[in-house]
């Protein structure tokens, strides 16, 4: 358990650093950031199982790379931005399904 919550932490630390120093996307970076949150709290609580944390956290670690790209040339259109706010939608969906269906951990 103390390897999930480091590899948790770690996950977290690895998507909030970066989003301080872009400050050219700060509702998608809170929005990010609002996530793993969301996703380290059904850890924590056992709504969610390892198995499925670490799915979302890749889902998380997709979304990001879509940023990162994104902010490559140094400008995040507004379709860039729509693309990833669809992407962070479906991955919000996501979240909520696994921390609200049956399996829990033990």
């Amino acid at each position: 358990m103390k390897f999930v919550n480091f590899v948790t932490a770690a996950a977290f630390a690895a998507f909030t650093l970066p989003a301080l120093s872009q400050t050219s996307t700060p509702r998608i970076d809170q929005r990010q950031a609002n996530q793993e949150q969301r996703i380290e709290q059904g850890e924590k609580s056992g709504a969610l199982t390892q198995r499925e944390a670490a799915r979302l956290d890749k889902g998380q670690a997709r979304v990001q790379k879509m940023e990162n790209k994104a902010l490559a040339d140094g400008k995040v259109t507004a379709k860039e931005r729509a693309r990833i706010a669809k992407a962070q939608d479906r991955q919000s969906r996501k979240i909520y399904r696994e921390k609200h269906n049956q399996q829990t951990a033990k």
